[in-house]
Formats: C-alpha cells, structure tokens, sequence
C-alpha cells in the first residue's frame, strides 16, 4: 500500500513538472563553490559524478545533490573534475621536480543516446553548440576524455598527487573510476579513501542569499500547502487524500516534488514519528499529524503541524499542544548564533548547556505530566532539528554551533500512545547576517485557536 502511495505521488510530481524549468543561483556562484573545493582538495583532485538515470518511468530523476550544488547541471551521467591548486614539489625517492599546478574545472558529459531519447527526451553533449556557456564550467569534454585528464594529472607525481584523490564513496562510477586508476598505474589497490562529502559538507552548511531566495519560495509553496489540508480535514477523510490535496497545491505553486514522503498520522497513528501508510480514515476525538513539505527548484522545505480532527482540540489535546509551542519557542529563544548546537536526544543530560535540542527537552520536562503523573520528557523521542537545503536532510557538522548562513529545522514532539495524542510543530529556521533567528513558517498558524480557525470550511 504504502509503495502505492508513493507511486502516485511520484506520478503527480512528473505530470506537474512538465515544462517548469528549475530556478537557479546564478552561475557565478556555482562557479565560486568549485574554486573553494578547489582550494580544499589539498592540490589533488575531486571526481564527482551526476546521478543516473532511472529505469523504472515511476522514480524520477533528480540529480545528485552535491554535483548539483556544484554545477546547477540538472542531467544525469556527467561526471566533474575540480582538480585544486598546488605548489611546486619534490619526488623524494627520485628527486625529480614537480611543476606547480593551478586550478582546473571539466564537465564531462556523456555520449547521447538518440534512441533512449525517444523515451527521455533530447539531452546535451559535449558537441551541442554553447554548451559551455549553458553550464559555465571552463571546460567541457566528453565522457570518455575522463580517464586521459585524470591520468595526465596524477602520473606527474602519482604518489603525492594520487594521495588526494577525492570522490563520492557511495557512488559505484566514483569506486569504478578509483579502481580503473589503479589498473592504469599497475597498482594493486586504489587510491585511498578521501570522501568528497567530508569538503562539501563544509561548503554547503552555509547557505548565500539566493538559496535563502529558494528555500523560502519553498516554505511559501508548502506553507500554502499545509492551509490547503487543514481546510479539508474532518472526520470520515482518509489520510491520503489531504496528503494528496496539499501536495497538489505545493506543486501548483511551482515545486516539483515532495521534500519527502509525506507523512499523515491520525489517531493512534499520530504517535508513529514516520508512519507514512496514510491510510486510516479520520475520526472525531482524533489529533492529526501532518508532515508534509515540497521542493522548489531543488531546495527543500519541512513542515510539520498538529491539527484537531474535528476542529477543537479538547482540553488534554490543547494541553499538550502548548507544551509542545512552548518547547519550540524556548529553543528559539535560547538560540545564539556562533555558540548553541543543535544537539540530539543523546545529549540530554545536565552537563549539556550548549544545545537547543536540551533547552527544548527540559522545557517538555518541567512542563505537564502524562496520565500517571510522570514528566513528559520520554515522550520527545526524536532530536530537536536537522540542516535544510538542497537535501530535507542537508548534511551538517553536528559538532559545530550553529551560525550565519545556516539553515535547520527546530521540531520538537511529545507522542503519548496511551493517550493516542502526537503532537509535533516543525518550523524551518535560517540565522541572517546580524545572527538573528528568522522563522521561513512563521505565516503558517502556530497557536491553536489559530489553527482551529485555518481548519474552518
């Protein structure tokens, strides 16, 4: 059931993307990020590869998020190569010379398949006329000069260069390509493991002004979303089907997909953190969960809001739902740029001052019990938040505070099955250049008389 849903979500998302072209930063920036990989490499080389495109016509392509974040390039099958700037040195054991090198750039770009794009539609190569100004990268060559540019830079020093060859761990044309470098240099195994993510990560975690411009076309898409679906729920209304409604009015307002597999938990299945079947009908009496977000231009957004059934919470149903407000609002408050972390539920314990996930969790603590009288602090079982960009989850240093530039969610949630009340609020946070904390969901209700009157018909 639950691969059948997806199915035609997915479906929904093709038919609606049809002749939407993606919103980009400009390609300057694009650009200024391969020149700062560049400058991390250590003067070796990073080998990134496109996403490939999928057989099956139910799971569209959408392409690798970090090639993506480096090149705005949205086909499949490309491959990158940044190769970094590097001082002039010695072969020890030799004593030959090495030249210093500066920075390059290639895109490779696959042979076309004309009769595959029968199927797919027309793709570029390397021969397509203003090719290079369409994805200004220096230089752009054919897939199959891939091997030829690499192997000319490494054998100048294969072992020192060799030493820094940087590429995508868990993409089989990445360990292929390692592999084949190996084989060409009569070697035995292949250069070492230097994740590529690990010099990404650092990049991406601070986002510029044009991806705040589409992560909040993001947000405004899905905010309006999310009001969509309020106004359709009521008792003897499946799941699905307000999933269904606020997916197609994010993708009516421009997305071109989910963030995410969307998630809409009545009743008991309100205290399921993933549940994603979708599938029970309503009842008055219930709380519904509802996590659902889109993608714009490939940047995502991530909303959660906690809606009566009926329309009216009861009392307990309220109750619980302003600890949880509370929470949220704490952990905003607390927040200091350059100084507080994320955090996560295994750092909950006295000693943690630094984190906006304990600040929110002592919040739930101190505040309302469940129905033996306990604290409501074991019933927040997920951590407080995660980073937001081109991936739902964009990757992050969770060691590292949080500052300008950065992007996360602040979500906190106290799910009681015994009382079949789940409650989350997720909100999408950027930090500005004063430091300052600005709330991306801040139009989307929050109070809960607020939210009764969104839901009305």
């Amino acid at each position: 059931m639950r691969r059948i849903v997806w199915a035609v979500c997915l479906l929904l998302t093709a038919v609606a993307g049809l002749g939407q072209a993606l919103e980009s930063v400009p390609k300057a920036e694009y650009r200024a990020r391969r020149v700062a990989l560049g400058g991390r490499v250590r003067g070796g080389v990073a080998v990134l590869f496109a996403g490939e495109e999928p057989l099956l016509d139910f799971m569209p392509f959408r392409q690798d998020a970090d090639f993506y974040y480096l090149t705005g390039w949205t086909e499949p099958g490309a491959a990158l190569v940044v190769i970094g700037p590097g001082p002039a040195t010695t072969v020890a054991r030799l004593g030959t010379e090495v030249p210093a090198h500066t920075y390059r750039e290639v895109l490779f770009l696959p042979e076309r398949d004309l009769v595959m794009e029968k199927y797919t539609g027309a793709k570029m190569d390397a021969k397509t006329s203003g090719v290079a100004a369409m994805t200004g990268v220096d230089e752009v060559l054919p897939m199959s000069a891939l091997p030829a540019v690499l192997t000319d830079f490494l054998k100048v020093d294969r072992i020192g260069r060799g030493r820094y060859v940087w590429t995508q761990g868990n993409v089989a044309a990445a360990n292929a390509t390692k592999t084949l470098l190996a084989a060409i240099f009569g070697q035995t195994t292949p250069p070492p493991d230097n994740d590529v993510s690990t010099l990404t990560t650092q990049l991406r975690e601070v986002k510029s002004p044009a991806e705040i411009a589409l992560l909040r076309k993001a947000s405004d898409a899905s905010i309006n979303g999310q009001l969509a679906g309020m106004r359709t729920i009521r008792p003897g209304v499946r799941e699905r089907t307000v999933g269904a409604i606020e997916l197609e009015k994010m993708m009516e307002e421009g997305c071109e997909r989910p963030s995410y597999a969307p998630i809409v938990g009545s009743g008991p299945n309100a205290t399921t953190l993933h549940y994603a079947a979708n599938s029970r009908v309503m009842e008055k009496g219930d709380v519904v969960v509802i996590d659902e977000a889109g993608e714009y231009s490939m940047y995502a957004s991530d909303i959660t809001r906690t809606m009566p059934v009926d329309g009216h919470f009861t009392p307990r149903q309220r109750e619980i739902y302003e600890v949880v407000l509370g929470a949220q609002r704490a952990a905003a408050a607390a927040f200091v740029a350059g100084k507080m972390r994320l955090g996560n539920v295994n750092q909950r314990g006295p000693e943690v001052t630094d984190t906006l996930d304990k600040v929110a969790y002592d919040y739930i603590n101190t505040h309302g019990k469940d129905l033996h009288g306990e604290p409501l602090g074991k019933y927040f079982l997920h951590g407080l938040g995660h980073s937001v960009g081109i991936d739902v989850h964009d990757p992050y240093d969770p060691k590292a505070p949080i500052d300008k530039g950065w992007v996360f969610t602040i979500e906190p949630g106290v799910y009681i099955p015994e009382e079949q009340i789940g409650v989350r609020i997720e909100d999408v946070f950027y930090v500005d250049e004063h430091g300052a904390l600005v709330d991306l969901i801040a139009k989307l209700p929050h109070e809960p008389a607020d939210i009764e009157s969104a839901m009305r018909h």
